[in-house]
């Protein structure tokens, strides 16, 4: 595999229960900074964007639980140990052990979730974060409307039982990667060939398939029921929040992204910025731009 991150150093963090956390560790400068990618993905969807931000930042980039090579435990009861509790809880004991007990946070898509629910329990952890191209969940299924669910199909597919997605995926890793990524209008040609060899290997490997699955059943289920409680108590994010979402994606078609983060948060800045979905590989400059003042503001 192509090396796309000179210079930081792999790791396995042990969060329990047999769980690893694959993680990569930046010698960069300044306060700590934790990267969190979505779906289908993995830590590589940072690779234009790493080098500039470990300029400004310690930088931890983290696989999620059930992607790229963390751990794929089979689902549970309910899905919960894809719950994006438990998967907040894993970055956050990742970013203890390195000795960071208070972090920014930059996150995309699935890891922009388990963002939202790392700053809602331990918001003594998170001084501020950027979330890109999501509004909360709880919001986009309760609105959900035909022009989305035609969009986001996968949201809907994914959430069937077992084992028919994962059978489907399985028959095919590559070619569903490919279909899933390349329906923007640029179709694949923003991507880096080897960041898509890397999502095409991880999407291949036993478990990826049903570990994939069970994120997203999962936010069809415990993790409304977890939005849920947050709204019924008047829980809000008390700490800075930036949203960006891309101008040819769906977000802002479909949904008023700072209106629904202000919902959910009492300190909400955003804006649009240029491209799609996958923002930090089709537009790494304008993404620094807009998100490196807002995360350099600190404390």
């Amino acid at each position: 595999m192509t090396d796309l991150f000179p210079g930081f150093e792999r790791r396995f963090v042990d969060v329990g229960e047999h769980i690893s956390i694959h993680t990569l560790v930046g010698e960069g400068k300044g306060p700590p900074l934790l990267l969190l990618h979505g779906y289908p993905q993995t830590h590589a969807i940072w690779h234009r964007v790493a080098a500039p931000l470990a300029g400004h930042f310690k930088l931890v980039l983290c696989d999620l639980r059930g992607y790229g090579d963390s751990s794929k435990p089979p689902g549970s009861h309910e899905h919960a140990n894809y719950s994006k509790r438990v998967m907040a809880r894993d970055v956050l004991q990742v970013m203890q052990s390195l000795g960071h007990e208070r972090f920014a946070v930059l996150a995309h898509d699935r890891g922009a979730r388990v963002a939202h629910r790392l700053a809602a329990d331990h918001p003594g952890a998170v001084s501020r974060l950027t979330l890109l191209d999501i509004a909360p969940t709880l919001a986009m299924y309760e609105q959900t409307s035909e022009f989305f669910a035609r969009a986001y199909w996968h949201w809907f597919f994914l959430i069937q039982a077992a084992p028919l997605p994962e059978r489907l995926i399985e028959a095919d890793p590559a070619a569903y990667l490919r279909d899933v990524m390349g329906r923007g209008p640029t179709g694949l040609r923003k991507f880096d060939l080897h960041a898509l060899n890397e999502y095409t290997r991880c999407i291949s490997q036993p478990g990826a398939a049903h570990s994939t699955c069970e994120d997203y059943r999962a936010a069809a289920g415990i993790d409304l029921a977890h939005d849920r409680a947050d709204r019924a108590a008047g829980l809000k994010l008390a700490m800075p929040l930036q949203v960006l979402w891309g101008q040819d994606g769906i977000i802002g078609r479909c949904y008023q992204p700072l209106d629904e983060w202000g919902r959910v948060a009492a300190d909400v800045q955003g804006q649009v910025v240029p491209g799609g979905h996958y923002i930090p590989e089709e537009h790494p400059d304008e993404l620094l731009d807009a998100a490196l003042p807002f995360l350099l503001q600190g404390d």
